[in-house]
């Protein structure tokens, strides 16, 4: 049996807990197997003792991103859209990272299994509840992508922090995410032909 080298001696756990702290220093433009390899200390060919390419590393830390917490219980549309934001949120460049590990086939998204059964529990069929479930994950990941982005344009002075996402037609008050989160869940309960809330 062969041994076990001395650069492999990291788990896969302990690479992605590196990149984590990577990700969160240097954001997703400085993620890089160099640098992550420098965190564990080892060389950059070591981690591919536990994963074939960056992509399948990045897609591993996605899934940490977008991993639902025990706290996580069934829930509605909004609910999960929330949660997932939420989690996208907590970590630096979490949606774009996100999007691309979606984008080639990389990632399951918990979130979006989750998002299909409350459609279908709304009474969509089962296509169509596949339909709503990636119209809403689209819908998060875009807006959420869109408010990082500003936020890093700002901290590098290419943008103004302060210019609201918000259209001047919604509430001073109001949430933009929150307003087009309804018109999307609106949507979907139009089409299983179920009565909104209060009905």
């Amino acid at each position: 049996m062969n041994a076990v080298p001395a650069s492999a001696r990291n788990d896969r756990t302990g690479v992605v807990d590196a990149a984590m702290r990577v990700l969160a220093e240097n954001g997703l433009p400085g993620l890089s197997m160099r640098r992550i390899a420098d965190v564990l200390d080892v060389q950059v060919s070591a981690l591919y003792w536990h994963f074939p390419n960056k992509q399948s590393l990045l897609a591993a830390v996605s899934a940490r991103v977008v991993a639902l917490g025990d706290s996580d219980a069934d829930a509605d549309l909004a609910a999960i859209a929330t949660g997932l934001r939420e989690r996208l949120l907590a970590h630096r460049d979490g949606a774009e990272l996100v999007s691309s590990s979606l984008a080639l086939g990389l990632l399951e998204l918990p979130s979006r299994m989750r998002l299909v059964a409350a459609a279908e529990a709304s009474g969509l069929d089962a296509v169509s509840a596949r339909i709503a479930a990636d119209t809403v994950v689209h819908y998060v990941i875009g807006y959420t992508f869109h408010e990082q982005q500003r936020v890093h344009a700002a901290v590098v002075g290419a943008a103004d922090a302060s210019a609201d996402l918000t259209p001047s037609q919604i509430d001073d008050d109001g949430d933009a995410f929150d307003a087009g989160l309804a018109m999307v869940v609106a949507g979907v309960r139009a089409a299983a032909g179920a009565p909104a809330p209060g009905r």
